[in-house]
């Protein structure tokens, strides 16, 4: 595929990697992508020590206390080299490398639950899921969705436009829709004409970034409760998945195409290489 022939529908505004599941994300100027996405991305998680599952903010009832914590590699990791260790920090003076002697111990205490930092993904995997929808508790497992070989959800990739945030903005504009509480890897710029929840006509096509890489777009993101939540200086607010639910319900195809509240795109990798922030965005 030629891909400079492609008309270009925006450019690459923010990669977005985040080391350990659902704590805060690391903002790189460029990144490699290879399967399973960009390097490093959920290469690491909790797990809960009571019964193996995944921790994750998806239950924030146990977990939402995650997305307090910052996590960054002490050096960018390589497909060919070890892992590198992880700093884990928070606002209120947790400071610890993985590789510490008692990170398990300072991160049980801090999550209120014993858990164990994990490189290592479990042969069998549990995650559980929140049922936004629902108006009881009612939780999901979707451990059998998540990507191989790493902890992401499900996909290689998680894209978003500043069209769908704009179009958010304007829906409620009383209601702060920004990127982090989305948790994409790359956040696409698209033009001031373009409007509306432009990636909902992705699905099916292939993106293009840059001169080499390129995502076979599979489903819209379906939202579970995470954009809600206080997500570092990100305040909670419940307006936020509302405005999604009352304006943007699509089927999702990963789900048996239950129709869920969604915003942005999953994609598979059809080609890997470098991408960098300013980075020319296609689709054909």
């Amino acid at each position: 595929m030629d891909i400079k022939s492609k008309k270009i529908i925006g450019s690459i505004q923010s990669i977005w990697q985040y080391p350990v599941k659902s704590m805060q994300g690391v903002k790189l100027d460029q990144a490699n992508i290879t399967a399973g996405g960009v390097v490093g991305d959920r290469d690491y998680a909790l797990l809960d020590q009571s019964n193996h599952k995944v921790a994750s903010a998806k239950y924030p009832k146990k977990w939402g206390k995650l997305l307090e914590l910052n996590a960054a590699f002490v050096k960018q990791p390589s497909q060919d080299d070890q892992l590198p260790a992880v700093r884990i920090t928070s606002s209120n003076g947790l400071n610890a490398l993985s590789t510490d002697e008692h990170i398990d111990e300072l991160l049980s205490e801090y999550v209120g639950r014993p858990v164990t930092l994990s490189s290592s993904r479990p042969n069998t995997i549990s995650l559980e899921r929140l049922d936004p929808l629902e108006q009881d508790e009612t939780i999901l497992d979707i451990g059998d969705l998540m990507l191989k070989n790493k902890f992401s959800d499900y996909a290689d990739t998680h894209i978003l436009t500043t069209a769908t945030l704009q179009q958010l903005a304007g829906l409620a504009s009383e209601v702060q829709f920004d990127e982090r509480r989305f948790r994409p890897n790359f956040v696409v710029e698209t033009s001031l004409e373009t409007t509306g929840f432009v990636e909902n006509d992705w699905v099916g096509k292939t993106v293009m970034i840059g001169d080499s890489v390129q995502f076979k777009i599979t489903d819209p993101t379906p939202r579970c409760s995470i954009p809600n939540l206080r997500n570092g200086q990100l305040l909670k607010d419940l307006k936020v998945l509302k405005t999604i639910v009352n304006h943007n319900m699509l089927e999702v195809p990963l789900l048996e195409n239950k129709v869920l509240p969604c915003a942005g795109v999953y994609g598979f990798l059809v080609q890997g290489g470098k991408v960098s922030i300013n980075d020319p965005v296609r689709v054909e």
